[in-house]
């Protein structure tokens, strides 16, 4: 399991996840940041600076393997599972 840090940029500004969070890949970091980012919106609401702010997932040499743009959190994936009739 690799070492995943969420690092929030709002403008110019990084808020740096000082601890960050052992996981099994990069798809469950993308995973980890969309619920992190909903939550902070749900509770923050949706306006204009969060809007354009950027979840930097970084691994533990420090290269960002991951942004996530608050903006895009609001959209939903199909789910390849499900099947039509």
């Amino acid at each position: 399991m690799a070492r995943y840090f969420f690092n929030t940029r709002i403008g110019d500004e990084l808020v740096e996840d000082p601890e960050g969070e052992e996981l099994r890949n990069a798809n469950r970091a993308w995973e980890i940041a969309r619920a992190m980012i909903l939550e902070l919106l749900r509770s923050e609401g949706a306006v204009g600076p969060l809007l354009s702010a950027v979840i930097e997932v970084t691994d533990e040499e420090g290269e960002v393997v991951l942004e996530f743009p608050f903006s895009e959190a609001f959209f939903e994936l199909p789910d390849a599972t499900v099947t039509r009739h």
